[in-house]
């Protein structure tokens, strides 16, 4: 079982893939086959990725989040990613993805749409 353990639960719009800890190269593969996992148990609907209980993100890892809007948009679904003001913010921010992705300040504001 990866270090990280996603949690994986289901709402009306979609689905939502809970992260927590520190995310690294050591773990992409097995965030690569999570990601992959969640999108096509999507089918076409909402993915929300939750990382308010991670603490630190890699360019690995960070990569492996931009395969998922990748998959998830070609299957005609939404990523949204829930990061509220946290250390792991600031690669999102230093590389400008917070611009590309859909963050959310909250859990609550990612699953109302």
């Amino acid at each position: 079982m990866p270090p990280f353990d996603p949690q994986v639960e289901t709402f009306p719009g979609g689905l939502v893939l809970t992260l927590s800890g520190e995310l690294d190269a050591y773990d992409a593969p097995a965030l690569r086959a999570a990601f992959s996992d969640a999108a096509a148990a999507a089918g076409g609907a909402a993915v929300v990725l939750d990382l308010a209980a991670v603490t630190f993100l890699d360019s690995t890892a960070l990569g492996t989040i931009v395969g998922l809007l990748r998959r998830v948009r070609e299957g005609d679904g939404a990523l949204r990613v829930v990061l509220p003001e946290t250390e792991a913010r600031r690669i999102f921010e230093l590389t400008a993805l917070e611009r590309t992705l859909d963050v959310r300040p909250s859990r609550a504001s990612a699953l109302d749409g």
